[in-house]
């Protein structure tokens, strides 16, 4: 980051949306964006080297790393209060006054990293198991599936809307919105791998975990979506997209991502045993990108609560 006011500011503002958009209702947003600022702020007045900030949200809260490339210093044992022209002094005693945790490490090629913990939190997102469903009545059907063995976008929106209809009437009403998305993505998740296996003559039993990543970005192809891989391997599959299926509509229904956690996490299931679906980030809520973790083994602890999680669902075929 060049050490400029403009790109200072910019990257606070950029900061605080993130954290305004993914922090759980009484979080310390306010201290959080203060943290950002003190550190921030001082890497870039105390060096005349480059600085480079990272977020890192993989566990219940972020972490954030500043690094520079000045002249380095370190966090005494017991912090006093400093003298008034100690501006890096101040902001780490008013650092260490909002986080449990604070550390300060020399870099080998000079200067410091300065990493803390932020107060805040994600919000708890709840697993919903999806009912059993029949093929029967199951839609796309097998017919609309073109030869590379993908259900273009007309056909899964169509599913959606009159799968949707379909349950709204059977329960007597509207169920939450989140988990009526999670049932429908469990049937049509089964077809779109269904439709997969036979495209690529793939054998029965489980997928690997590099071929499920390959289908998970073929499914949203079809539907107009923009994934992409970003890892691959038998604990887990994180992937991006750039584009939503469902267009900018997708903001005012947030809910819908859920049918990318059901089918993902339906499909995951299917093949090991059981899955688990993070949706880190989402165009939905206003993030540039999506990011989706689906977890093929037992995912951290720390995330569990906005964690969706998915057992083996197949066709009842009644």
């Amino acid at each position: 980051m060049p050490n400029e006011i403009a790109a200072t500011s910019q990257l606070r503002a950029e900061f605080s949306d993130f954290i305004n958009r993914h922090a759980a209702p009484g979080s310390d947003i306010p201290g959080a964006q203060l943290i950002f600022s003190e550190l921030v702020t001082n890497a870039v007045e105390n060096s005349d080297q480059p600085v480079w900030v990272s977020l890192n949200w993989g566990g219940e809260q972020p972490v954030l790393s500043v690094n520079d490339l000045g002249p380095g210093f370190e966090l005494p044992d017991q912090p006093s209060r400093p003298g008034p022209a100690s501006a890096r002094g101040r902001g780490l005693l008013i650092v260490t006054h909002l986080t449990d945790h604070l550390e300060v490490a020399a870099k080998a090629s000079g200067g410091s990293r300065v990493t803390v913990t932020l107060p805040v939190r994600r919000a708890p997102s709840p697993s919903f198991k999806p009912k059993p469903f029949s093929t029967s009545q199951l839609l796309p059907t097998p017919e609309e599936k073109n030869e590379e063995g993908q259900f273009g976008r007309e056909s899964f929106l169509l599913a959606l809307v009159v799968q949707m209809a379909q349950s709204i009437e059977r329960d007597s009403g509207p169920a939450a919105a989140e988990q009526l998305v999670a049932e429908l993505g469990a049937g049509i998740g089964f077809r779109m791998e269904e439709a997969f296996r036979d495209a690529r003559q793939q054998p029965e039993g489980p997928l690997s975990a590099d071929v499920l990543a390959e289908l998970f970005v073929h499914l949203k192809s079809g539907i107009d979506g923009d994934f992409f891989v970003i890892e691959a391997n038998e604990d887990r599959i994180v992937l991006g997209n750039r584009r939503c299926p469902f267009g900018d509509a997708v903001r005012h229904a947030p809910a819908l991502c859920r049918m990318t956690s059901s089918v993902f996490g339906g499909i995951g299931a299917r093949n090991r045993g059981a899955a688990a679906v993070h949706l880190e980030e989402r165009i939905a809520i206003g993030d540039p990108q999506c990011r989706v973790t689906v977890w093929l083994k037992e995912p951290p602890t720390s995330i569990e609560p906005e964690t969706h999680f998915y057992e083996p669902q197949r066709p009842t075929n009644a």
